[in-house]
């Protein structure tokens, strides 16, 4: 038993340090390592990971919460039902669709909206509606998925991600989130989505979804998955790129440079991503520059 258990510390101590560097020059990956609480990158062909720094670090995480949201709701069958909103459903902090009392969605769109734009109006919708009326069942449903597919230390108190009690979860648990989802056709469609367009089924009313995966529009291979910010949690990200045999699936917890910092790990991993790679390396954000336009947002924004 102790053997076992040496092991599977030892295990645990390759991950967090020895594939720290393994694809990165030691400058980029220190860099990378003091703008991100933690982090962990794999490579879904081959099944290695490539990068890791703290990925067992219990964290918050934001809206990529909304991932499990997303995938329960695909999963019950019922996709093809109308959900009437009710004023519980959109008392909710920004970002929101703007969804009104008794306007009626078919549930697929109120999933998309919460994947694409990450509206926390569409999410608890969801989330009460899934739950019978009462959110608290339909988290019950989110604990109980996150620890049958391995997630073991994760908690979850919400749908859309917002920082109520005790909400965590860490990189390593993510990413099995993430690698759980990705098998999924339906949730596949909805990830590389730049924009949902849609309308309430009874009063015609039409709504527009942008994502805030700035990877969609500025990477040729990138096809997900989910943004995410609270002030507690900083900026995080689970971005997803495949080019030929690779498939690359990375989440960044906290992460001060994500947009920056994504792009370096994705044009080292998969070389020529980009329509037109250099040499040249990103230049690192100098130390004046302490905050991004994600970090400036309005402490009650969750994206």
């Amino acid at each position: 038993m102790t053997q076992k258990i040496l092991s599977l510390i030892c295990g645990a101590c390759i991950i967090s340090t020895s594939l720290s560097a393994s694809y990165l020059d030691k400058e980029t990956a220190d860099r990378i390592k003091r703008n991100t609480d933690s982090i962990i990158a794999k490579d879904l062909g081959t099944k290695q990971l490539l990068f890791a720094k703290d990925e067992q670090k219990i964290n918050q995480p934001a809206s990529l919460t909304k991932i499990m949201t997303a995938m329960l709701a695909i999963e019950s069958g019922r996709m093809n039902e109308v959900v009437t909103i009710t004023r519980e459903m959109i008392q909710v902090e920004p970002t929101k669709a703007g969804l009104r009392v008794g306007e009626k969605f078919y549930l697929r769109d109120l999933v998309k909206a919460a994947m694409v734009m990450s509206a926390n109006d569409a999410a608890m919708s969801i989330g009460v509606y899934l739950g019978d009326g009462d959110v608290d069942k339909f988290v019950v449903l989110m604990n109980k998925k996150a620890k049958m597919i391995g997630m073991k230390n994760t908690n979850f108190t919400n749908p859309c991600g917002f920082d109520i009690g005790h909400h965590y979860s860490t990189a390593l648990d993510l990413l099995t989130l993430s690698e759980y989802a990705i098998k999924n056709n339906a949730f596949n469609d909805m990830a590389k989505l730049k924009r949902h367009d849609f309308q309430a089924v009874n009063t015609k009313r039409g709504y527009a979804a942008y994502t805030h995966n700035k990877l969609l529009n500025n990477y040729k291979y990138a096809v997900g998955i989910k943004t995410g910010y609270t002030q507690k949690a900083g900026p995080c990200l689970i971005a997803r790129a495949k080019k030929d045999d690779r498939d690359i699936l990375v989440v960044m917890l906290n992460s001060e440079h994500r947009w920056n910092d994504i792009k370096t790990i994705f044009e080292d991993v998969l070389p020529d991503i980009t329509e037109t790679r250099t040499a040249k390396k990103v230049v690192a954000p100098s130390k004046n520059s302490k905050k991004t336009a994600s970090t400036k947002k309005k402490a009650h924004k969750i994206a």
